[in-house]
């Protein structure tokens, strides 16, 4: 089943993701947060989908990797070289975007 992607022009293909319950949870709190603060609730496949964009932003492979471990610590290594926090600065917020946009560089 092939839903139309909101925000390019590709067509989005399922995917389906085991998650454990704790971070089903991440997710669902990460949705709730927005809600509660801008009133716009970000669906699961929302936050997925941001944060494979933010991965293929990093410019991230899975080149020499051999344990999800191995990837994640690649993971936490990128965001910082890019100064990120994993909260929105004041100078970064956009209209079409809030809370997920990168800081100027």
């Amino acid at each position: 089943m092939n839903e139309q992607n909101n925000t390019s022009n590709h067509v989005a293909h399922r995917v389906i993701a085991s998650l454990n319950r704790e971070q089903v949870d991440f997710l669902d709190r990460i949705g709730k947060d927005a809600q509660f603060s801008s009133g716009v609730k970000l669906s699961r496949n929302q936050i997925l989908s941001a944060m494979v964009n933010v991965l293929k932003r990093l410019n991230l492979t899975g080149e020499g990797i051999a344990t999800i471990e191995q990837f994640e610590q690649r993971i936490v290594d990128a965001v910082r070289r890019e100064g990120g926090s994993g909260r929105r600065r004041p100078d970064t917020a956009s209209p079409g975007d809030p809370g997920l946009t990168r800081r100027p560089t």
